[in-house]
């Protein structure tokens, strides 16, 4: 999905290109160890997992607020976020923003 390749990039993930298959892939760190990832590898769009430390990010680097906060914020931006879909979107829409801003 090219939003988990928008996200990837967001959260400034290492990336590598294997050889011999010249594919990039995505270094996501996980508790205390982390894996390679190719883009339609990439969970942000099916795990609360991967997706929350996006929403952290978005609160301490861009927002300045606590998570709590930051959610709220992005339910009161983008309307009612219930399920996962609706944070991975907000969070999508959020990011592609902050990209046309800077």
């Amino acid at each position: 999905m090219e939003n988990n390749k928008l996200i990837a990039e967001f959260m400034q993930l290492p990336t590598e290109v294997f050889k011999p298959s010249g594919i990039i892939n995505y270094y996501h760190k996980e508790y205390n160890s982390g894996s390679w990832y190719e883009e339609h590898e990439l969970s942000y769009n099916v795990s609360w997992d991967w997706l929350m430390p996006v929403v952290q990010k978005i609160g301490d680097e861009y927002l300045n607020t606590p998570f709590d906060e930051t959610y709220s914020h992005l339910t009161e931006q983008y309307e009612n976020i219930w399920t996962l879909e609706d944070t991975y979107n907000a969070v999508v829409e959020f990011i592609k923003e902050q990209n046309e801003i800077g």
